[in-house]
This record gives C-alpha cells, sequence and structure tokens, in this order.
C-alpha cells in the first residue's frame, strides 16, 4: 500500500488576538497582554506568550488571570478588527491553493497536491506562507505539514510559536506514541477521565490495543480514536465553493452575560460568512448559531430562510433572531460563538417580489459596495454598523 501524500497544511496565527494588539501598538511589544475585557467578570480570550508563564491561558476568567499577572494590560475585544485581518491572511493563503478551508478566525487546512511545480514541496510552500504572512500583516504563524488534517493540525500545535512542524509519513507513530490521549481530537476532560481509569494515557496506548476493545467501551467513538491513534484521518480539505456548508466561529472571552457584545460579535461573524458566500457566489437556505458555554456545552440552532440568500443584512436579521431565542441563561457564559450557512445554492437567488425589491436592490448594492471597498483598500477599510467593534 503507497505511503500517502505529504500535501496537507495547518495554519495557525500565533496568539492571534493578542498578537495583532501588540502590532498595532508598538508599546504593547514584550508585555503580557491579555484580550477579553477590562472588567473583573469576563474570561480570557487570547494571552500574549509573555502572559503564559504567569499561568494565563484562554477561557480562564478575567479575574483568575489578573491574581496571577496583575501587572498584565487588559484589553477589550476587537471582533471586527481581527476578522478583517483574518481576510487579509486568507488571501495570501489562497495565492498557494485554491483549496483552502478556513477553520476560525484564526487558523486553517490547505491541500497543496499538485501545487509542488509552481511552488516547491509542502515544506517549502509552508515555509512562503509564513514569510508572507509575516511581511505582509507583521504577524506569526505556525505551520504543521502532514499526510492529512489530524495531523497538520497536531503538527503546527506542536511547534509554536512561529514553528513549523513536518509529519513525514513514515513518521507518523514515532510522533503520536508519546502524546497525552487529550491530545486526540474528540477527547475531552470526561473522556480523557475514563481512558485514564482503563489505564490509558497516551495514544500509543490506545494504538497498542485492539479496535474492537475500544469500541466494547466507547461504542463508535471507540473505532474514532483508534483509527486517529493509528494516524488515520481521510478528511478532505474542502474549500467553501465546494462544501455543503460553510461556518465561522471564535472562541472569545468578554463577559458574555452582555447580551449586546453576543450581538456586535455575531454580526461580525455574520458578516464575513456573507462575504464568504457572495466569492464563491453561494447563497444560503439554513443559518445555524453555534453557542458553547463555559462547561463545554454547545448547543446548535438553526432556521431555513425564506429564499436562499448571501445578503449581509438578511443573513444577520435570521441569526439574530436565532440567538435571541436560542441563547437561553443556563447556556451562559458563553465561551465560543459562530455561525454557518448551509443547504447552498449556486447562481442567483430567488425572484424578489414587487415590494421587497427596492429593499434588496439597495442591500445588495451596499454589499457589492463594501466588498469592492475591502478588496482595493484592505478589508479593513469599512466596517459594518455601530456595534460591531467591541471597543
Amino acid at each position: 500500500m503507497a505511503q500517502p501524500s505529504l500535501s496537507i497544511l495547518h495554519v495557525d496565527m500565533d496568539a492571534f488576538y493578542a498578537s495583532v494588539e501588540q502590532r498595532d501598538r508598538p508599546e504593547l511589544r514584550g508585555q503580557p497582554v491579555i484580550v477579553g475585557g477590562i472588567g473583573t467578570r469576563g474570561v480570557v480570550c487570547a494571552a500574549s506568550y509573555e502572559a503564559r508563564p504567569f499561568g494565563v491561558r484562554s477561557a480562564m476568567p478575567i479575574a483568575t488571570a489578573r491574581r496571577l499577572c496583575p501587572h498584565g494590560i487588559y484589553l477589550p475585544i476587537r471582533m471586527g478588527h481581527y476578522a478583517s485581518v483574518s481576510r487579509q491572511v486568507n488571501e495570501i493563503l489562497l495565492r498557494f491553493t485554491p483549496l483552502v478551508e478556513p477553520l476560525s478566525l484564526d487558523e486553517a487546512f490547505l491541500d497543496v497536491h499538485g501545487c509542488e511545480a509552481l511552488f516547491g514541496t509542502a515544506p517549502a510552500i509552508a515555509r512562503k506562507i509564513k514569510d508572507a504572512i509575516k511581511a505582509e500583516t507583521g504577524l506569526t504563524a505556525s505551520a504543521g505539514v502532514a499526510p492529512n488534517k489530524f495531523l497538520a493540525k497536531l503538527a503546527s500545535d506542536h511547534g509554536k510559536p512561529d514553528g513549523l512542524t513536518v509529519i513525514e509519513p513514515d513518521r507518523v507513530l514515532e510522533f503520536l506514541r508519546p502524546l497525552a490521549v487529550g491530545r486526540l481530537w474528540g477527547v475531552g476532560a470526561k473522556a480523557e477521565k475514563r481512558l485514564g481509569a482503563l489505564g490509558i494515557h497516551t495514544i500509543g496506548q490506545i494504538a497498542d490495543l485492539p479496535e474492537q476493545l475500544l469500541t466494547d467501551h466507547f461504542g463508535a467513538m471507540g473505532s474514532h480514536l483508534w483509527r486517529l491513534a493509528q494516524g488515520q484521518d481521510d478528511r478532505r480539505v474542502v474549500p467553501d465553493r465546494d462544501a455543503k456548508s460553510i461556518s465561522t466561529e471564535t472562541t472569545f472571552g468578554e463577559d458574555i452575560g452582555d447580551r449586546e457584545q453576543l450581538r456586535a460579535c455575531l454580526l461580525t461573524l455574520t458578516d464575513h460568512l456573507a462575504a464568504r458566500l457572495r466569492r464563491c457566489e453561494l447563497q444560503a437556505r439554513t443559518l445555524e448559531v453555534k453557542m458553547r458555554s463555559s462547561d463545554f456545552r454547545t448547543c446548535h440552532r438553526a432556521q431555513a430562510l425564506p429564499e436562499p440568500s448571501n445578503i449581509t443584512e438578511v443573513l444577520w436579521q435570521v441569526a439574530k433572531t436565532i440567538l435571541e431565542r436560542g441563547l437561553t441563561d443556563d447556556l451562559l457564559p458563553l465561551r465560543l460563538l459562530g455561525v454557518g450557512a448551509s443547504k447552498l445554492a449556486r447562481g442567483a437567488a430567488a425572484q424578489p417580489g414587487l415590494f421587497d425589491a427596492p429593499v434588496r436592490e439597495r442591500q445588495q448594492s451596499l454589499d457589492k459596495a463594501i466588498d469592492a471597498i475591502r478588496g482595493q483598500f484592505g478589508s479593513d477599510a469599512v466596517r459594518r454598523g455601530s456595534g460591531m467593534e467591541q471597543e
């Protein structure tokens, strides 16, 4: 059986939100910067690498971070700004391959198979991407190169910050064996505890077990874990234009009990999602909002659109309604918010009715103008709505 190709990249921006703040304000460079709010009830959204030796980490309560790092510089979230920088990075990735699958504002998978003649080997492409991001945005990214998505993600995490880690096909098991089981995709705290009760603490120990034993204990998840422990992952890199669904999400750290801040974040994510749909000439029939609580409970709420659309205002009105109906008190505080489009349609939207045609045309013209301005002057040239920024 032929070895898999070394052609999958995972590019992950380093301490993205905090790094953007340090770039924009040079006096913050070298300082412990914590993004996530200036009060005492929020949670950390991102911590610069200078803050991490003090024990500050993402999703930690701001009050705890302040005790650990009282001299840190605490900043509110600027989600709209981070989204614009994310679009700039995505434009760089697309220069090297059309097969780019964004995961969130700060990470994406790439499939560079067939691009070697233009740009060199996969590791060489990863290096060129890192160099371009640094030169054009002033930010650093870590990259992982591997035979599949699971391994590429592990590789990029392994080399942070500003790293480039390559997992050659014949070194996969050697790389995986010493890693903790918590590094496996899908293994949370509860699953890790159950595995630990069986004396299983490393990926190598899972790989050595019969698959059936894991299936007996964990059902279908056991088989999934066994395949990952063998370095197997057959998921394709799916660019937006070929996806059955498109989504964008962010883990953030403002006081999530403040629903206005949640709405501002969702507006930015919806704007980002709508622009991706328009770029690929796709329209959504269904919109979904994803909410994850601080104790990692995840809630999905979806609503069908009256007709397929990629108009920002149309998607925003639906997303806002879903959030207002689905965000119950027991979910608060949130640590993650996302929005996704599914049941995608190509081509023009259904013809508007006689009375809504002028409104539709104005909304489409606004989207077209904003897309054009961003295309010419940069992704941060125009922002939507007074509530979009969380200054």
